[in-house]
């Protein structure tokens, strides 16, 4: 494809191309410029190859438009979507600033902290196309931006979705294999964790200058990704924070199961680390597990525990008991692997055991042949210990059962008032289950402060009525205790949510909510006209938003088929004033227009094309530009004196000159011969400027001659007042009857008048110039 094609070309009279600005496997990518909003933007183009392919511009156009509808600082924008001629492109927000890949080659490994604040931005983008339904697929340095303020855009969301339609590793696949996940690398199913998966390789390289995986084909790569084992990123760089690298390494799990489920939670963890960076997280160590459950399942018997909710992300995901909150290990520290992991080596892709995993194996055993051989020493240490301890245990069972018996013997004297005296007053709890809450008679029970608790489901009792209370009927309290009383909402309905806003929404986005409630909805898609939606998106349901949904219902989803079209003639309106262009288009339907100017030898604000042919039937909704003049060019006045009226104004036609005016008078010149001209020849002007030819209607009648000698010409003298007015030296000029008496004579400001000698006979007429400007006509009586 010839990349510059493009360039100078004008999209839907809209975006001018004009430059090439990136290349890609599927597209070129050109700096344009919006007319209608005069604004830069960057704008994809399909190249030829893909473009001829019909479900890939359909899957193009979907997948783009659905990521049009993300709005997000750390998301590159997507302004339009659409297809000009042969040409089907992206129209995007222009990032001044390099990709990260760049910026990783600039400055080598990057600290923890770079690393942080780039990957907190990812993670959000991530986060928030991920709630919309969106998976990038393709997170690579080379897909975010960043810019000269040290944020972070994520580009090209959903075209990744676009170019696995085959599932192979091709040549295109070069650049992203290094950061695949191994589901993807297998063509399986791809879901958000696969990007969780992508961002923690760009972590890994940001960290260590280097991808995990490496080989000399895409293939190869792949393999390595499906079969893990990458070195941790400690090996490679020292300086990387523990916490981080668990990070780094759980988001890298080949199991999507062991990932983080979701960019929020990978993002909790960014943030406890960023707040600690001494961190260190327990990510479900079993064996700690198992001992911790196992020691819970033996005080159950004992004491009721109270559930201890997880603090963070990590104790969630660690699984920790609820009675064992897991403890962030101080730094430097390393996580204690279980007796199995301990002792097996581990094996290289061919099933060979490592010799330094094996050597430690060896050692290991011989560390247990010594302990063997100590142990008969150890039997009496451990002995003596165990009775010091049971000495201690008793006691503390002795003072524990001592305290007990206080205690019970405390309670008994307050419960009888024998503490205190015997002044102290007790009611009994009446039984207030069964009764409606707002309708309680609060006057029955003047002892006691009935108070209403949680709202709770329940199949027995309608919905107002008590269902439970504490403390239990016919119990004692104080007189003015409190009974809290827990109200019936009914049984618990399993309603779905009312219906949201769907308006703007694809069809594919639309059924994938409608999925998502679990409601057993049916969608039911029509296509109707609609002015502001653009085609192929959501402009309304039924029900509407807002209302409430019931299982098993059938929604209705209106999808936009755009304007209704209507078409007309253009009408041929060049060469007319641009208000009235503008106004004979409206008066045929045509009322989306740009006003774009340029040079032209026509009169300024006058139509001199158009961006659409005159006569040809469009939609009325097309947007038309009206070209008009700037009405700015000059050229120089030529010489037309003695020339015929017709040639002059031919000479003058041909230079642009419109603006001319023919004043006949008799005079002594040939007949339809111009004698004299409005502006004097050499002068520059703009070309709309009037020029006026004084054209001879020949001499005037005389009566026939007579015998009579002719008189002599006489010489006068004339005095020629000049303007007053002027600040700098300036040319005179003067002609007799077309004839120049004073050419272009120099005068200083502030001279008052100029004297010239003529000569003639009877009356004749000198004309005046100023700076070779028509000044005006003036009477000369030669006597006689």
């Amino acid at each position: 494809m010839d990349n510059d094609k493009y360039i100078g070309r004008l999209l839907d009279g809209r975006y001018e191309i004009l430059e090439v600005i990136g290349t890609g496997g599927m597209a070129v990518v050109y700096k344009a410029r919006c007319h209608r909003l005069n604004r830069l933007v960057a704008i994809k183009i399909l190249k030829d190859d893909l473009s001829q392919d019909e479900e890939f511009r359909r899957r193009f156009h979907a997948e783009s438009q659905a990521v049009a509808m993300l709005s997000h600082p750390n998301i590159m924008s997507v302004y339009d979507v659409s297809t000009s001629g042969d040409a089907d492109y992206i129209v995007m927000e222009l990032i001044d600033g390099i990709t990260l890949k760049q910026y990783m080659e600039k400055k080598g490994t990057l600290n923890w902290k770079e690393t942080l604040h780039f990957s907190m931005q990812i993670a959000k983008a991530l986060e928030h196309a991920h709630s919309r339904g969106i998976v990038h697929r393709d997170i690579k340095p080379h897909n975010v931006m960043v810019l000269k303020n040290g944020s972070v855009k994520v580009t090209d969301f959903g075209i990744a979705r676009i170019m696995s339609s085959s599932n192979t590793l091709t040549k295109e696949a070069l650049g992203s294999v290094h950061y695949i996940s191994p589901e993807q690398a297998k063509g399986g199913r791809v879901d958000v964790r696969s990007d969780l998966y992508s961002l923690g390789v760009v972590m890994y390289e940001m960290m260590t200058g280097r991808a995990p995986y490496d080989g000399e084909s895409p293939v190869a790569v792949a393999i390595q990704h499906i079969n893990g084992g990458a070195p941790m990123p400690s090996t490679l760089n020292p300086n990387i924070p523990g916490g981080l690298e668990q990070i780094i390494m759980k988001a890298m799990a080949l199991n999507p199961d062991d990932r983080y489920s979701n960019a929020t939670a990978m993002l909790y963890d960014l943030e406890e680390f960023r707040k600690n960076p001494s961190i260190l997280f327990d990510f479900n160590d079993k064996a700690d597990v198992d001992a911790a459950t196992m020691l819970n399942n033996m005080a159950a018997s004992q004491e009721r525990v109270v559930p201890v909710q997880p603090r963070t992300t990590a104790e969630r995901i660690a699984g920790v008991h609820p009675d064992r909150p897991a403890q962030p290990r101080a730094a430097g520290s390393q996580a204690r692997p279980n007796a199995s992991q301990a002792q097996r080596p581990r094996r290289d892709a061919e099933g060979r055991v490592n010799s330094r995993d094996a050597e430690m194996c060896r050692g290991n055993r011989d560390a247990d042949v010594r302990r063997s051989a100590n142990r008969p020493a150890r039997r009496e240490q451990d002995q003596e210990r165990e009775n010091r301890n049971r000495t201690v245990t008793i006691a503390v069972a002795v003072c524990s059962g001592i305290a007990v018996v206080a205690i019970l013997i405390f309670l008994v004297l307050l419960l009888n008032g024998g503490l205190f005296g015997n002044n102290a007053q007790v009611v009994e709890v009446p039984n207030l289950v069964g009764q409606v809450y707002d309708k309680l008679d609060h006057t029955k029970y003047p002892n006691i402060e009935i108070v209403q608790g949680d709202r709770v489901f329940d199949d027995t009792y309608e919905e107002g009525k008590i269902v439970d209370q504490n403390p239990k009927p016919k119990e004692q309290i104080p007189v003015g205790g409190r009974v809290q009383v827990y109200v019936s909402m009914g049984p618990e309905q399993d309603e779905l949510p009312a219906i949201a806003d769907m308006q703007g929404m694809t069809k594919d986005a639309a059924q994938n909510y409608l999925n998502a409630l679990k409601g057993d909805l049916v969608a039911k898609f029509e296509e109707i006209n609609d002015d502001e939606v653009k085609e192929g998106l959501v402009v309304k349901t039924d029900p509407a938003k807002g209302e409430q949904l019931q299982k098993g219902q059938t929604v209705t989803i209106y999808l936009s088929k755009g304007p209704e079209i209507k078409k007309n003639k253009v009408p041929n309106v060049i060469g007319k004033d641009k208000n009235t262009a503008i106004e004979i288009l409206a008066n045929n339907g045509f009322k989306t227009y740009i006003i774009e100017t340029e040079e032209s030898r026509e009169a300024k604000d006058t139509v001199t094309r158009l961006s659409v042919r005159a006569n040809e039937n469009l939609d009325v909704t097309t947007e038309i530009i009206i070209y008009v003049s700037e009405g700015t060019i000059r050229e120089r006045v030529p010489n037309l004196v003695n020339m015929s009226v017709e040639d002059a104004q031919k000479e003058l036609d041909n230079l642009s000159f419109k603006n001319i005016s023919v004043v006949r008078e008799e005079n002594p010149a040939e007949k339809d011969t111009v004698f004299r001209q409005s502006i004097s020849a050499g002068v520059e002007i703009d070309v709309t400027t009037e020029i006026v030819l004084y054209v001879s209607d020949g001499p005037k009648e005389t009566e026939p001659p007579t015998t009579e000698t002719t008189e002599p010409e006489q010489t006068v003298y004339k005095t020629i007042n000049l303007p007053m007015d002027k600040k700098d030296p300036y040319k005179l000029t003067i002609t007799l009857e077309g004839k120049t008496i004073v050419d272009e004579q120099v005068i200083q400001p502030g001279t008052a008048s100029y004297a010239v000698q003529l000569s003639g006979r009877g009356t004749g007429y000198i004309e005046i110039y100023i700076d070779g400007e028509y000044n005006r006509t003036e009477k000369v009586d030669f006597g006689g």
